[in-house]
Protein backbone atom coordinates (compact mmCIF):
# COMPACT_ATOMS: atom_id res chain seq x y z
CA UNK A 1 0.00 0.00 0.00
CA UNK A 2 1.83 3.31 -1.16
CA UNK A 3 1.68 6.00 1.67
CA UNK A 4 -0.07 9.07 0.74
CA UNK A 5 1.00 12.62 0.63
CA UNK A 6 -1.68 14.95 1.62
CA UNK A 7 -4.39 14.48 4.20
CA UNK A 8 -7.77 15.94 4.57
CA UNK A 9 -8.60 18.09 7.63
CA UNK A 10 -10.37 15.40 9.17
CA UNK A 11 -7.81 12.50 8.93
CA UNK A 12 -5.06 14.93 10.23
CA UNK A 13 -7.60 16.02 12.95
CA UNK A 14 -7.78 11.86 13.88
CA UNK A 15 -4.24 11.66 13.37
CA UNK A 16 -3.14 14.22 15.82
CA UNK A 17 -6.01 13.58 18.06
CA UNK A 18 -7.09 17.49 17.92
CA UNK A 19 -10.28 18.74 16.99
CA UNK A 20 -10.85 20.80 13.67
CA UNK A 21 -11.46 24.17 15.02
CA UNK A 22 -8.52 23.79 17.31
CA UNK A 23 -6.34 22.91 13.87
CA UNK A 24 -7.88 25.70 12.33
CA UNK A 25 -7.08 28.38 15.08
CA UNK A 26 -3.26 26.96 15.07
CA UNK A 27 -2.80 27.68 11.90
CA UNK A 28 -3.56 31.94 12.36
CA UNK A 29 -1.03 31.27 15.48
CA UNK A 30 1.33 29.32 13.89
CA UNK A 31 3.34 30.20 10.61
CA UNK A 32 4.71 27.02 10.44
CA UNK A 33 1.70 25.37 10.15
CA UNK A 34 0.43 26.07 6.48
CA UNK A 35 -1.44 23.24 4.54
CA UNK A 36 -1.93 23.79 1.38
CA UNK A 37 -5.13 24.77 0.25
CA UNK A 38 -7.33 23.58 -3.01
CA UNK A 39 -8.79 25.95 -5.28
CA UNK A 40 -11.95 25.22 -3.81
CA UNK A 41 -10.62 26.12 -0.40
CA UNK A 42 -9.97 22.55 1.34
CA UNK A 43 -7.11 22.12 3.08
CA UNK A 44 -4.59 19.59 2.71
CA UNK A 45 -2.09 18.44 5.09
CA UNK A 46 1.27 16.94 4.96
CA UNK A 47 2.60 14.46 7.15
CA UNK A 48 5.38 16.93 8.06
CA UNK A 49 2.07 19.26 9.40
CA UNK A 50 0.67 16.68 11.23
CA UNK A 51 4.39 16.19 12.75
CA UNK A 52 3.99 20.33 13.62
CA UNK A 53 0.32 20.13 15.20
CA UNK A 54 1.71 16.84 17.29
CA UNK A 55 4.50 19.17 18.40
CA UNK A 56 2.31 21.84 19.63
CA UNK A 57 -0.43 19.85 21.06
CA UNK A 58 2.31 18.20 23.18
CA UNK A 59 3.91 21.64 23.81
CA UNK A 60 0.30 23.33 24.76
CA UNK A 61 -1.35 20.23 26.49
CA UNK A 62 1.51 18.29 27.86
CA UNK A 63 4.10 20.56 28.61
CA UNK A 64 2.08 23.42 29.96
CA UNK A 65 2.92 26.48 27.22
CA UNK A 66 1.14 29.13 25.90
CA UNK A 67 0.24 29.50 22.20
CA UNK A 68 2.93 32.47 22.41
CA UNK A 69 6.02 30.39 24.10
CA UNK A 70 4.99 27.49 21.86
CA UNK A 71 5.22 29.29 19.14
CA UNK A 72 8.40 30.79 20.10
CA UNK A 73 9.28 27.19 21.21
CA UNK A 74 9.13 25.69 17.44
CA UNK A 75 10.43 28.71 15.89
CA UNK A 76 13.74 28.45 17.85
CA UNK A 77 13.72 24.60 17.29
CA UNK A 78 13.17 25.24 13.36
CA UNK A 79 16.38 27.48 13.25
CA UNK A 80 18.46 25.88 15.01
CA UNK A 81 17.85 23.17 12.64
CA UNK A 82 18.08 25.71 9.68
CA UNK A 83 21.97 27.07 10.68
CA UNK A 84 23.14 23.89 12.31
CA UNK A 85 23.95 20.93 10.09
CA UNK A 86 24.33 23.32 7.12
CA UNK A 87 26.89 26.21 9.48
CA UNK A 88 30.12 23.97 8.88
CA UNK A 89 29.03 22.92 5.28
CA UNK A 90 28.21 26.93 4.29
CA UNK A 91 31.63 27.81 6.39
CA UNK A 92 33.74 25.55 4.53
CA UNK A 93 32.44 26.52 0.90
CA UNK A 94 32.94 29.97 1.89
CA UNK A 95 36.48 29.20 2.99
CA UNK A 96 37.19 27.50 0.03
CA UNK A 97 35.70 30.00 -2.39
CA UNK A 98 37.95 32.72 -0.30
CA UNK A 99 41.04 31.00 -1.24
CA UNK A 100 39.98 30.15 -4.86
CA UNK A 101 39.98 34.34 -5.15
CA UNK A 102 43.16 34.41 -3.05
CA UNK A 103 44.78 32.65 -5.49
CA UNK A 104 43.31 34.35 -8.74
CA UNK A 105 44.33 37.51 -7.13
CA UNK A 106 47.89 36.30 -6.57
CA UNK A 107 47.95 34.79 -10.28
CA UNK A 108 46.56 38.18 -11.47
CA UNK A 109 49.30 39.98 -9.48
CA UNK A 110 52.38 38.13 -10.90
CA UNK A 111 50.54 38.83 -14.78
CA UNK A 112 51.38 42.56 -13.90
Amino acid sequence: MAERNYFTMREASRRAQVPEYTMRYWEIKFRLLRPLRLSSGHRRYTQTDIETLLEIKDLVFVKGYSLEGARKALSAKKRQKKTTPAAPAAAASKTGLLEEIRKDLRQLLKEL
